[in-house]
């Protein structure tokens, strides 16, 4: 038996139960691991508000990311061994593989050896962040040095990421915030410059920003409303890669700043990644040197122990951190 998060029925935060379960044995492409932390993800909110590209099937565990120290490996499993220390990238099903626990059984092809220099709640706050930006900005966008990139939901552990991926390559980051509450913190982070749009208009910025040319690279997770404003700020053949939908309201479709500009509009997932072997592969090398290197680095909001895992949802949902809010086991 192991302590482990599920819910009984869509909800808020309450309906997070910590429960005894027995855990079954890992499946021949499976690793069981001991978890040491979690890292909390908007898409477990959504799951569990059933707001999410995922029905659940009740009881059900949730959980994206983790990092632990492996227990037992299936029969298949080559590369893992008892007491290997590692993290996990997001599998394609949040519940089958859920981490909220004391232990999980994940897939052995998202399993990675992270540097020994990480601890176990960066190691947590990895994989989500890095790899959706790596996957929209450089698999997609092809972001490169010279290159204007918005990052709206700046604040959030993506936004950041995408951040630090964009100065990594040589590109100028415009990181987009409501207001200018978190703009010193947004700076300290590393973003190039910052527009609240809730105080400015971001188009007429990011022009002054540009020279006039706007960005060729917007990232965004938002959606509704603010679409229009995006688009007006892009310049001429720009890519707009859209990863959530966060905003209640409708997205209006600018069809002539489109057609105008010969925009690019894309949804984008980061399971465009791993359900790619070679995109995969030059994913996991680029977050592991950036790691490694020091370019990389993930911001940690704040802790919570297990059994306020509670507490831990309802201060992602405040909106209120800037960085990764972790799970400690």
């Amino acid at each position: 038996m192991a302590r482990t998060v599920r819910i009984h029925t869509y909800g808020d935060a309450s309906v997070l139960t910590l429960e005894d379960v027995p855990v079954p044995a890992p499946a021949a492409d499976e690793v069981q691991i001991d978890v040491k932390a979690i890292g909390l993800n908007r898409a477990e909110v959504m799951f569990r508000n059933h707001a999410y590209l995922q029905e659940a099937h009740f009881p059900s565990r949730l959980g994206y990311e983790a990092a632990g120290i492996v227990l037992a490996v299936g029969s298949d499993v080559k590369n893992f061994q008892p007491g290997d220390v590692v993290s996990l990238i997001p599998p394609l099903d949040i519940a089958r593989w859920g981490t909220y626990g004391e232990v999980a059984n994940i897939p052995a092809r998202l399993t990675v050896k992270h540097p020994e220099s990480l601890s176990f709640e960066q190691a947590a706050a990895v994989w989500m962040q890095y790899v959706t930006a790596y996957g929209a900005l450089i698999e997609q966008a092809k972001l490169s040095k010279g290159d204007f990139i918005i990052v709206t939901a700046a604040s959030s552990s993506v936004g950041l990421a995408a951040i630090q991926l964009a100065r990594k390559v040589g590109a100028t980051s415009i990181a987009v915030t409501r207001t200018s509450a978190k703009r010193q913190a947004l700076i300290e982070a590393g973003a190039d410059h910052v527009i609240a749009s809730e105080e400015q208009d971001l188009a007429a910025e990011v022009l002054k920003i540009s020279d006039g040319l706007g960005a060729r690279v917007v990232f965004d997770p938002i959606g509704g409303p603010s679409f229009e404003a995006l688009t007006q700020s892009m310049a001429r053949g720009g890519i707009l890669l859209e990863y959530g939908a966060l905003s209640s309201e409708p997205t209006p479709f600018p069809l002539f700043t489109v057609l105008g500009k010969s925009l690019t509009l894309k949804g984008f997932l980061y399971t465009e990644v791993v359900t790619d072997d070679a995109i995969l592969e030059r994913a996991k090398t680029f977050i592991l040197e950036g790691l490694s290197s020091g370019e990389l680095s993930p911001l940690i909001a704040k802790t919570f122990p297990l059994d306020q895992i509670q507490d831990a949802h309802r201060f992602l949902e405040s909106n209120g951190h800037i960085g990764k809010v972790v799970v400690t086991v």
